[in-house]
């Protein structure tokens, strides 16, 4: 099954907002995740420098050349990440897309998850979505949509590259 809007709704997943028009206290504050889908017709403009924070002192800008390597023709998803509760169980989904949002208007972030979509011209046309799930579950569920994009939306070639980097993560 391919991963978009469609299948993701048929899996619970509610939301399916522009980044520019989202109301962070309409965003459930329990465990789960959340995905950031491209607009119909949406066609990628890259800026010359992100507007995402700085990382351990390292800027979040790749080149033009890396960045048009990176886009992935005819994918509806862009990112999926996970929100668990956190050590003292006050995280979930509110607070970590509220600091995905903030990393993109520059605030220092605690990881570089996501950082290509700040490089986008316009992320704010930029649809997200979110789905509650137990904590037990977060996990599972981030892999399968991982493997779903994987399986459905990469050549060859750039599915053995993907599955390498998932087995050794590069270090940000």
């Amino acid at each position: 099954m391919p991963i978009n809007t469609q299948s993701l709704k048929q899996d619970g997943f509610t939301g399916f907002r522009p980044l520019q028009d989202l109301d962070i206290n309409r965003i459930p504050q329990k465990p789960g995740i959340f995905a950031v889908l491209r607009p119909e017709g949406f066609r990628p403009q890259f800026l010359a420098r992100s507007t995402a924070g700085i990382f351990k002192k390292k800027n979040p800008s790749l080149k033009t050349e890396a960045l048009d390597a990176e886009w992935v023709d005819g994918a509806d998803v862009l990112f999926v990440g996970k929100a668990g509760p956190g050590s003292k169980g006050n995280r979930g989904l509110r607070r970590q897309i509220q600091e995905f949002v903030d990393f993109g208007e520059g605030k220092p972030p605690g990881h570089w998850d996501g950082r290509l979509i700040w490089q986008l011209a316009v992320p704010g046309s930029l649809i997200i979505a979110w789905k509650e799930l137990p904590v037990e579950q977060l996990n599972a569920a981030e892999a399968r949509c991982h493997a779903a994009f994987i399986e459905r939306q990469l050549s060859p070639g750039a599915r053995q590259r993907c599955l390498a980097a998932v087995r050794e993560p590069s270090r940000h």
